[in-house]
Formats: C-alpha cells, sequence, structure tokens
C-alpha cells in the first residue's frame, strides 16, 4: 500500500513538474510587433470581411475633403495565436477592429474611416503604413484609435 502511495505521489509530482517546465514560454514578456497594413489589407481575411464600400486610412494618409467627421472611437480587439504566425494573429486582430470601426460607419451612416492609429495599451504609435500589435504567449492584441466620416 504504501508502494502504490509513493508511485501515485511520484506520478502527480513528475506531471506537475512537467506542466510547470513546458508552460515557460507561456509566460514570457508580451512584445511590440510592427506589422504593414497594406499586407492586412490584402489578406484573405480582410477581402472576406471588410465592406469595400467602406475606406479605411491611417492617420497620415491623404483622404481628401470630407463632408462630417464624428468624435474619435477605438477598437480593441484580441486574437489567438495558437497555429497561428505572429503576424497571422495580429493581423486577425487588426482585421477585427476595422470591422468595429466599419459597424461604426454603418451605424453613424459614413463611407470611411479616417486618421486611424495604434494606441495598443495607451502606447501611442501612428504610422501611415504599420500598425503596432502586443504578442504575447497565446494572444495579440490589437487597438486602433480614429474617426469616421462621410467623404
Amino acid at each position: 500500500m504504501e508502494v502504490v502511495m509513493f508511485s501515485r505521489f511520484s506520478l502527480v509530482f513528475s506531471v506537475l513538474l512537467l506542466v510547470a517546465l513546458l508552460s515557460q514560454p507561456v509566460c514570457a514578456a508580451d512584445q511590440w510587433m510592427y506589422f504593414s497594413v497594406k499586407d492586412a489589407l490584402n489578406s484573405q481575411l480582410a477581402q472576406d470581411k471588410l465592406d469595400p464600400a467602406i475606406s479605411f486610412y491611417m492617420k497620415g494618409q491623404s483622404h481628401g475633403n470630407v463632408q462630417s467627421v464624428t468624435r474619435e472611437y477605438t477598437a480593441n480587439k484580441r486574437a489567438r495565436k495558437f497555429g497561428k504566425t505572429a503576424e497571422g494573429a495580429c493581423q486577425t486582430a487588426f482585421v477585427s477592429a476595422l470591422m468595429a470601426f466599419q459597424q461604426r460607419a454603418y451605424k453613424e451612416r459614413c463611407n470611411a474611416a479616417i486618421d486611424l492609429y495604434s494606441v495598443t495599451k495607451d502606447k501611442v504609435f501612428e504610422s501611415a503604413d504599420q500598425y503596432s500589435c502586443l504578442v504575447g504567449g497565446m494572444m495579440v492584441n490589437v487597438a486602433i484609435r480614429g474617426k469616421v466620416a462621410n467623404k
């Protein structure tokens, strides 16, 4: 009886130790990465989910004259990284954020999202051709801030 109990304890201890050792990379610090807006907009997901009637303009991109502009909105989206590259997961989160702006444009009867920029974890990153993505062990996070407008 004592040998069986010791064996069970050893087995449970070994399994817990193995789980702890394998979970080390999951606890790694989050890392800031920057990816191409153009690549994300040309992805299959963007082609499938974004309405071509709604235009998206990052801060610094020329969008021409606008007739009306709303207040600034923020879309904060996460995506699972499991089974994807960091770029693929970040593209998913970025396109999801653009979909939120698309829904806001529909609600406000607008046809463009303008002056978009990254603001993930309150860290502002303004670029006409890149967005920032916070990459963790299992999840990624993209937050986009901007306005919707009528062109």
